[in-house]
């Protein structure tokens, strides 16, 4: 089965190791294949990464579109470790990644490292509203 996807104008998506520019108009396409695909919403950079858990997304994201665990599982792991020696109540949102990233399933990954964000974030405005 096809994946469809629509772009704004002048949307970028990834998809293996392209990047596609749209053009002036809106366009539909569809994709058959199984090279990894990344909406520009969706893309990290390393300077958009600007909290660990967005950290993590991108070292995940990097996983994802190589294919590979291999080139980037320390550091992987070490923001992972670092991460949970600073919110233990993660464990099982870290736990749930591990497990796809094992069973080489990157892009639902990528879906349960946008929850890490959210929960960071969470973490975040409770502190700031704590000590505020």
């Amino acid at each position: 089965m096809s994946l469809k996807i629509e772009l704004r104008p002048g949307e970028r998506i990834i998809i293996g190791n392209s990047v596609i520019t749209n053009g002036d108009h809106r366009t539909r396409f569809f994709v058959d294949g199984k090279a990894p695909i990344l909406r520009e919403k969706d893309i990290l950079t390393s300077e958009t990464a600007n909290s660990p858990a967005k950290r993590i997304y991108l070292c995940i994201q990097l996983m994802y579109l190589a294919q590979d665990i291999a080139g980037h599982k320390d550091m992987y792991f070490t923001l992972v470790n670092d991460f949970l020696h600073a919110a233990p109540s993660s464990l099982t949102l870290i736990d749930s990644i591990n497990n796809k990233i094992l069973t080489s399933s990157f892009y639902p990954a990528l879906k349960e490292a946008k929850a890490l964000i959210k929960f960071e974030e969470e973490l975040l405005r409770n502190v700031q509203s704590f000590s505020g």
